[in-house]
């Protein structure tokens, strides 16, 4: 499996605080089945000031650790950018990695705030799809404002965004509410992908395959390995088996 959204890297953001507990997240993801991660720190401005350089210097450093420590893990950088003004600039000055491409544009994994869409949002979707970005809503399923009215996600949807759904909202680990808003969106064909948005063991580990059987009971097999394996790899640019 492929996970395009998780946090393993030491001491980047709010995901494992040290090398240790990023190996062990890592050796978590190889034993539930996944064989490659794109790792996607947060730039969120104010809070977490990553740049495409220094996350790629950290992927490559964690990569080293995993090879040195026989864990069969491969990794590549991206991000998770909260939706800000700043947002703008960082492409322009082309500080944003992407997690791979989609019918010819790249693929910008995009969070909302969790607690509500801002106005304006779909204007900085449309600037984005001008400059050839397709952006990818992270875990729209737990934005509160999603949450209670689905109606909220319609201007991306009708944009033409994709949407990453996480694997354990759809197994019930984010409660009842994301749960049954992930379930609505698998109904409605409207999700893209699955991920992790692994940060560590206890609460949020890097898993996939839970999340991929309760969504294959709404979608069918064939399809729920679509949102684990092809249609990521498709994303990423990678063989599928």
């Amino acid at each position: 499996m492929i996970d395009l959204h998780c946090h393993l890297l030491p001491g980047i953001d709010d995901g494992p605080e040290t090398l240790e507990s990023a190996l062990q997240l890592a050796r978590h993801a190889v034993a539930s089945g996944i064989r490659f991660s794109m790792v996607t720190p947060h730039m969120h401005a104010g809070r977490y000031e990553n740049r495409a350089a220094n996350i790629q210097r950290a992927t490559e450093d964690f990569q080293r650790e995993l090879d040195a420590h026989g864990i069969a893990l491969r990794l590549r950088a991206a991000a998770e950018v909260r939706l800000d003004h700043e947002v703008l600039a960082w492409v322009v000055e082309g500080q944003v990695p992407f997690v791979g491409r989609w019918e010819g544009e790249n693929v910008m994994l995009l969070e909302l705030p969790h607690s509500h869409v801002p106005v304006g949002a779909d204007k900085l979707v449309e600037w984005l799809l001008k400059q050839g970005i397709r952006p990818m809503i992270a875990h729209p399923e737990r934005n509160k404002d999603i949450m209670r009215s689905i109606d909220k996600l319609l201007p991306f949807i009708r944009l033409g965004c994709l949407l990453q759904v996480t694997a354990g909202a759809v197994a019930g680990a984010f409660g009842e509410g994301a749960r049954a808003r992930a379930v609505d969106l698998l109904g409605k064909g409207w999700v893209t992908v699955l991920a992790s948005d692994a940060h560590n063991l206890e609460a949020r580990p890097p898993e996939l395959e839970p999340g991929r059987i309760a969504a294959a009971a709404i979608v069918g097999e064939d399809e729920s390995w679509n949102l684990v394996r092809y249609r990521p790899a498709r994303i990423a640019g990678l063989e599928a088996n």
